[in-house]
């Protein structure tokens, strides 16, 4: 077999700009990966994260120099054996990884004839709604943009905190949208006593859980937070690949997993196997991404708690459609098509 790889970058417009604590954006830089083999085409994307030390310049400066080696598998069925042959080159750039794998999954599955959930044996019907997320901005103007949500049919609401006015916003949206699930997400920005006091207040509002309320390197301080918390406590920042599960299984109550920061989707499935070993519920969530890799990690939806895979829907434009959304929730038996479900739109 002869694969050819593609690598493409643009630039997607978000729909309304995003502001979380670390700062706002207006734009998803997205490296799109084709994979072609004489019989089928294979779809994956990287969404880098700053954060975690990528950007679209250090993606497809990986992508390329792992050309020949992507472009040289003979079995795209042997997929460990290229996980780590391609894990030793990729080092700490988690989204070049996962785009790739993306592709070769989507492949692999299309050479089977089979959506991807159903090469693993997962079950579509067991499947979770998603999240849909309110950036920051004034409380008046977050509680307009979830009782729009409401109105478009958004049950599930995430709503970014870290701001001086927290606690306005807080009762603002859920006097706007009294009847939602609302999840929050400080996004590192709290001292573990401001988390404390802060998890009084979303108890009063009847928050589902409070996501990251405290800053990565202080894990200690998390672990102090979720045994004083009035809600419970899901690690996101604090919670990058397999190996951090057993180090904060006592300080969290669910971990939200992102294919952009551990690697793909077989790092995926390892962690989530991990945290149910240690009785820890499991989140997936995303960047602001296309649905050419949204539709992969939706393929994950039957091993979820939760899921905050609202990236493309997001966006003001998306070059590709993927897996169906039915009232909010990952729509597996709609896929009408084998592999993850990504297609060019356009």
């Amino acid at each position: 077999m002869t694969l050819s790889l593609s690598i493409d970058r643009a630039s997607l417009p978000i729909e309304t700009p995003f502001e979380i604590a670390r700062g706002r954006q207006e734009h998803a830089e997205v490296v799109f990966v084709t994979l072609e083999s004489p019989e089928h085409t294979g779809y994956g994307a990287a969404a880098p994260a700053p954060r975690y030390g990528e950007t679209a310049d250090t993606v497809e400066t990986v992508l390329e120099r792992l050309r020949p080696s992507v472009e040289a598998i003979d079995d795209i069925h042997r997929l460990d054996a290229h996980r780590q042959q391609l894990s030793a080159s990729i080092q700490e750039t988690p989204a070049a990884h996962a785009a790739i794998e993306m592709a070769l999954q989507d492949l692999r599955a299309k050479a089977l004839g089979v959506p991807l959930y159903r090469l693993w044996g997962l079950d579509p019907t067991q499947t979770v709604q998603t999240s849909y997320t309110i950036g920051i901005a004034a409380p008046e103007t977050m509680a307009d943009r979830a009782a729009a949500a409401v109105a478009d049919g958004h049950e599930v609401l995430k709503i970014k905190l870290g701001t001086e006015e927290d606690r306005a916003i807080v009762a603002a949206i859920r006097e706007a949208a009294p009847d939602a699930r609302i999840r929050v997400d400080a996004n590192e920005a709290w001292t573990a006593q401001e988390a404390i006091r802060m998890s009084r207040t979303l108890a009063e509002y009847d928050i589902e859980f409070l996501e990251q309320p405290v800053p990565a390197a202080h894990p200690d301080a998390l672990r102090r937070v979720t045994r004083r918390s009035a809600v419970p406590i899901a690690a996101d920042e604090s919670c990058r690949t397999v190996s951090d599960i057993p180090q904060i299984a006592d300080a969290c109550d669910i971990v939200n997993l992102k294919l952009m920061k551990c690697g793909g989707l077989g790092a995926a499935r390892r962690m989530i196997a991990t945290a149910r070993a240690h009785g820890l519920e499991v989140m997936l969530g995303c960047m602001v991404e296309s649905n050419a890799s949204i539709a992969a990690a939706a393929q994950l939806a039957p091993l979820l708690d939760y899921a905050d895979l609202d990236g493309a829907l997001l966006l003001a434009d998306d070059p590709f459609a993927g897996v169906p959304f039915s009232d909010d929730r990952v729509d597996l038996q709609a896929l009408d098509r084998p592999g993850t479900g990504a297609r060019p739109d356009r």
